[in-house]
């Protein structure tokens, strides 16, 4: 009678990285190119899937980013982005490509939404891609590489946001390994994020939309341009 071989201990150690990766991954990629009213259903698998996989494998907020105790050491990065900010809208200015919304109210309502997506974003790529990615690969700067190629994929096919978004993603783990603040990088994101969407014309960056919404861009680009850009996961398809 044949019996199988216990896994050894770090090959059963992978199992459970390995699988949340791939299955939370795939939701993502799913709901960024399912067209509506598909979407919004498997958005709240995804979202339910990737909650309980923190949730069964949560570290402690330390861990996750979530107390201030670095936050002092990590603020220069929200500096740096103010003033990288602040020469991109300058140089929008000088070549006529600047649309920044005509007052606080109106830029509220236009980037609200990004803002808030963009601590979403921050919190899938630190505390749920790079820590199963340390566990599958070999050395933090190995899992870093892998997540940001991992968070560049799913902007495509927008050139610029997949550019864009590996450089981030890069960075963004490199400085998460090191200070452990997810605050300093949520604001840093929201910040360059609103930048770029009021820097870059709309038609060139297709409203920063990603998937299947890059793809049928053309068709309502009049309307979602006075609205502002749509953060993912809700990407008009």
């Amino acid at each position: 009678m044949e019996t199988s071989l216990p896994l050894a201990p770090e090959a059963a150690d992978r199992r459970r990285p390995l699988f949340e990766l791939s299955i939370g991954y795939a939701l993502i990629l799913t709901v960024i190119w399912t067209p509506r009213p598909w979407q919004r259903m498997i958005y709240f698998v995804a979202a339910g899937f990737i909650l309980v996989a923190l949730w069964n494998s949560y570290p402690g907020a330390k861990a996750m980013g979530l107390r201030a105790a670095n936050l002092g050491r990590s603020t220069w990065l929200i500096g740096a982005s103010l003033i990288a900010a602040a020469v991109a809208v300058f140089v929008a200015g000088r070549l006529s490509t600047l649309h920044a919304p005509g007052g606080v109210s109106l830029f509220f309502q236009r980037y609200s939404g990004y803002i808030l997506f963009a601590f979403v974003q921050q919190g899938l790529l630190q505390d749920f891609f790079l820590p199963r990615l340390l566990r599958l690969t070999h050395g933090p700067g190995m899992a870093a590489l892998a997540a940001a190629g991992m968070f560049s994929l799913a902007h495509l096919p927008n050139p610029i946001l997949t550019v864009i978004t590996f450089l981030w993603g890069l960075m963004a783990c490199l400085f998460f390994l090191r200070y452990r603040s997810l605050y300093a990088l949520a604001v840093a994101h929201a910040i360059l994020g609103v930048t770029v969407a009021m820097c870059v014309p709309g038609p060139v960056i297709r409203n920063m939309r990603v998937g299947l919404g890059y793809l049928t861009y053309p068709r309502h680009h009049h309307l979602s341009a006075a609205r502002g850009p749509i953060p993912y996961p809700h990407k008009r398809a």
